[in-house]
């Protein structure tokens, strides 16, 4: 769907306005009840960004479905109290409603760019890819290059001269990951990024207000010509990579069964810190989705132990991709989703930096 805020609690007192959701409370939102953003009842899962305003302090969101008891699992965390963003997949729960934890007062705003309904004429099919590397404009200038983005101009990219979309395909949407590097150390008040050719919506895709390196997923719907349109506020870098596409339904393609939030992998409790390339056997976890998946809905978190270059996931037995996961060059513990393909019940996970991982699942695709 195009881009649409459904909840923000910086607004005036309401179903999908303030006031802040206080801290060691969670607070429930009904998605269809938004007439605004037009989602219907039969939705089975929906597809967010999620952003915390926080007024200090943030140990952790966590987001699930409403009826279903609060899981050991987290969506984000800002414990320096800065604007963060992570997109999530989420199924629906009673009365097609998600919950909202958190463990200190926050303003919480979540935006919707798609839903996960049951199979039909009229729904899409998940292709997963190799993650591969759509766009960088610290490259030479180009379509998919160079230069930098400038702030306050719309920038159009064209996705499928990438060659990482298939010739003979007609994407209806990606599934993607954007990072932002800042530019001569500006801050980001936000990104936006929605299908080429429409009308720019009223939502953000991450913020980068501390001018560090920020990653964040989102799926985007595919616009004029299979593009994509971006938009910033201020000057930066921009790397965007994809994992999958949505297209008609036909030899290969997917479907999402939505799992009860569950933890894969947290390796304070297990194996500890590492660098370099870890294998998670997330078939063989407590979580144990069943071996037809052949893409998870992963949340990840890095608790690093110093700057972290970065964290790639990808199928195990594979060569790593040249794409990224998530930054954390601050060494802050950092969140992202990621839809991670898999053959054999296992992904790969490569740190450039010594830090723990923390894995949780809301969802895996499958035949």
């Amino acid at each position: 769907v195009s881009p649409c805020r459904l909840v923000d609690t910086r607004n005036p007192n309401g179903e999908f306005g303030g006031p802040p959701i206080q801290g060691q409370t969670a607070r429930s939102f009904i998605i269809p009840d938004n007439q605004a953003c037009n989602i219907p009842p039969t939705a089975d899962a929906y597809s967010f960004n999620v952003t915390v305003v926080p007024s200090g302090p943030l140990e952790y969101l966590t987001i699930w479905p409403t009826g279903e008891t609060q899981p050991l699992v987290s969506t984000m965390n800002s414990l320096d109290g800065r604007i963060k963003a992570n997109a999530a997949i989420v199924p629906a729960g009673y009365q097609e409603a998600v919950s909202v934890f958190v463990s200190n007062t926050t303003n919480v705003v979540i935006d919707i760019d798609g839903y996960f309904a049951p199979a039909s004429g009229s729904t899409l099919a998940f292709y997963p890819v190799t993650p591969c590397r759509v766009l960088d404009t610290r490259n030479a200038n180009g379509d998919l290059g160079g230069p930098y983005l400038q702030g306050g101009v719309e920038r159009d990219f064209p996705v499928l001269e990438s060659g990482c979309i298939p010739q003979d395909v007609t994407p209806q949407a990606y599934s993607m990951n954007f990072t932002v590097v800042p530019v001569q150390n500006q801050p980001l008040g936000y990104l936006t990024v929605w299908p080429e050719g429409a009308p720019k919506p009223l939502v953000s895709t991450l913020n980068n207000l501390t001018a560090t390196i920020v990653a964040n997923a989102a799926i985007v719907s595919a616009g004029t010509g299979g593009g994509i349109a971006v938009y910033t506020d201020q000057n930066t870098q921009l790397v965007g990579d994809v994992d999958g596409y949505f297209a008609a339904p036909g030899q290969g393609g997917l479907s999402l069964y939505p799992t009860t939030p569950c933890r894969v992998l947290d390796t304070r409790q297990g194996s500890g810190a590492f660098s370099g390339e870890l294998t998670v056997n997330v078939e063989g976890s407590v979580c144990a989705p069943p071996s037809p998946a052949q893409a998870y809905v992963l949340n990840a978190t890095v608790v690093p132990q110093g700057p972290l270059g970065y964290l790639t996931l990808w199928a195990d037995s594979f060569l790593q991709p040249l794409a990224s996961t998530l930054n954390a060059i601050d060494g802050i513990i950092t969140s992202n989703m990621a839809v991670v393909p898999t053959n054999n019940g296992s992904i790969d996970a490569f740190a450039a930096g010594t830090t723990q991982l923390v894995l949780d699942i809301s969802a895996y695709f499958a035949p």
